[in-house]
């Protein structure tokens, strides 16, 4: 696999943590769509929002990684 290949690939699960993470702030606050896996993991247990918005700080640095490699 070469270089633009693996960076598709980590985009993508970058995508997944962005969802993921939306999708359990969304749960937490409205009730909708409870089947994230932030409220799954055991040990965050009444923390799901902080789990959650940490999902999405690590998808956007993961996105802000892929681009500054992309224009290396």
């Amino acid at each position: 696999m070469n270089k633009k290949e693996w960076l598709q690939i980590i985009e993508v699960v970058a995508g997944f943590a962005l969802l993921q993470g939306a999708v359990g702030i969304l749960h937490e606050f409205t009730g909708w769509l409870g089947w994230g896996l932030i409220e799954r993991i055991g040990f965050l247990d009444g923390h799901e929002v902080y789990g959650s918005v940490a999902l999405i700080v690590f998808a956007f640095a993961v996105f802000a990684a892929v681009e500054a490699q992309r224009k290396n």
